[in-house]
């Protein structure tokens, strides 16, 4: 690593959930995070959390789902860090009107500018000073369902996580040889605020046999604590009480 050891991560959807948790495990274990999100309040209180447990962090307001805003974040960090080295791209959205029932236009199009556009636009920005550094991670926060298709999730949030699962393959077919490798990650049912957007709210009793936040944070330090010759493809992971194996009824959902 160069720049005096300096390494840099940007992390979208970084004001709460996922993004959150993978912010603060970064910076735990000694990365300059920057977190971005279309809420500079939460943002802010993030960079201030991380600054207080002795990280180093500071916001950055982004909506994903504009190319030249994504573009111009990326700037402002080269400028500010002189570096990218992990991208995490955890933003990401679903609608309570999910099913081809009752499914929305506008709805199907928030996903894809905010699931696939988002994380295709932030890719892209970082990757010009990526392949000059030779040196480069981006993590793609995916789901479940971008592996599996089933009913519960909608057809817009299902077919935007298997686009970003195809979408991290492609990176490292033709990113490879510049020395960068991205990793999907594809987690089952995980206890966030993304929840409440379900037609049907799990219970607390079910979120707490979820995933947690903390582990997909921890998981995403593990991948960026890698060094740069090993790219971990894409990770499944679940909770151990899968509630998709379990059969849990279609109401429940």
């Amino acid at each position: 690593m160069t720049n005096g050891g300096k390494r840099v991560a940007w992390v979208t959807g970084g004001g709460s959930g996922i993004g959150r948790a993978g912010a603060e495990a970064l910076a735990a274990d000694g990365w300059t995070v920057v977190v971005s999100g279309r809420r500079k309040e939460a943002l802010e209180a993030v960079a201030a959390e991380i600054t207080k447990a002795g990280g180093k962090a500071e916001a950055i307001p982004l909506d994903v789902s504009v190319a030249a805003d994504a573009e111009k974040a990326a700037g402002q960090i080269l400028t500010r860090h002189g570096r990218i080295d992990v991208l995490v791209n955890s933003a990401g959205i679903n609608v309570p009107k999910r099913r081809w029932a009752d499914m929305e236009l506008e709805g199907w199009n928030s996903l894809v500018e905010i699931n696939l556009n988002g994380v295709l636009y932030c890719m892209r920005a970082v990757l010009p000073a990526m392949r000059a550094q030779k040196d480069g991670l981006i993590i793609n926060v995916s789901s479940w369902a971008g592996r599996h298709v089933s009913k519960m999730p909608g057809p817009a949030y299902t077919t935007t996580k298997h686009a970003v699962l195809a979408l991290t393959h492609s990176f490292n077919m033709e990113e490879c040889v510049n020395g960068l490798r991205a990793c999907c990650l594809m987690p089952g049912e995980v206890a966030t605020p993304i929840l409440k957007l379900r037609p049907i709210v799990p219970s607390e009793e079910e979120q707490a046999r979820m995933l947690q936040v903390e582990d997909l944070g921890r998981t995403i330090a593990f991948v960026a604590s890698l060094p740069p010759r090993v790219c971990v493809n894409e990770i499944l992971i679940s909770p151990t009480w899968n509630r998709g194996f379990v059969q849990t009824p279609v109401s429940r959902d």
